[in-house]
């Protein structure tokens, strides 16, 4: 049954990525590393704060690092950016829950100015979720973008060829004479 959970998760993170990936049009060999990255990541951060118990900003950060090299990763074999595919899949993972609650507990506040014991309460549920909802969003964003920090190099050039630097000499036929050889441009495919 556990697995089933995971599985589950995986899946309704990896359908909400591919609704957050068409608004803003990748390109459609994206699309199927978008769910594989919001279904990984979604389900590691489910199975850290139900099975290992660890709070929901850690586990976030963790879920964020894995799309985010994953995205680098994934990315170089589809020549696409890392920003492609690592928005769409963390956005499944913004605690909307905590944000509403913050917003719920603020407009209370305001509604209960005449009874300070009640206003206070609302004010420390505003500043706790508040509080989750930023810190959970900042280690998100913190998480993703780490692979960039870490592989600079090869974070800018997934969307880039190899450059040839030298033409390498093409060898001389049996019926050639080795003067002058020929030189063509080395295809990177073969």
């Amino acid at each position: 049954m556990i697995a089933a959970d995971i599985l589950l998760d995986g899946l309704f993170a990896a359908v909400a990525a591919i609704g957050f990936g068409a608004i803003s049009d990748p390109p459609m060999r994206a699309f199927p590393r978008i769910a594989l990255l919001a279904a990984a990541g979604h389900a590691l951060r489910f199975s850290m704060m139900n099975y290992a118990d660890v709070d929901i900003a850690s586990a976030s950060l963790c879920a964020a690092m894995l799309i985010g090299f994953g995205s680098l990763w994934l990315g170089r074999g589809i020549r696409c950016p890392m920003t492609v595919l690592y928005i769409p899949a963390l956005l499944p993972m913004v605690p909307g829950i905590y944000a509403y609650k913050s917003v719920f507990s603020l407009i209370m506040f305001l509604q209960s100015l005449n009874d300070p014991g009640q206003g206070m309460q609302y004010m420390q549920l505003f500043f706790l979720n508040a509080t989750v909802s930023l810190s959970v969003i900042a280690l998100l964003a913190a998480g993703a973008t780490l692979p960039i920090f870490v592989f600079n190099r090869r974070a800018f050039s997934l969307t880039r060829r190899r450059k040839i630097d030298h033409p390498t000499p093409r060898p001389p036929k049996k019926d050639e004479p080795a003067t002058e050889p020929d030189v063509e441009p080395r295809n990177p495919g073969e």
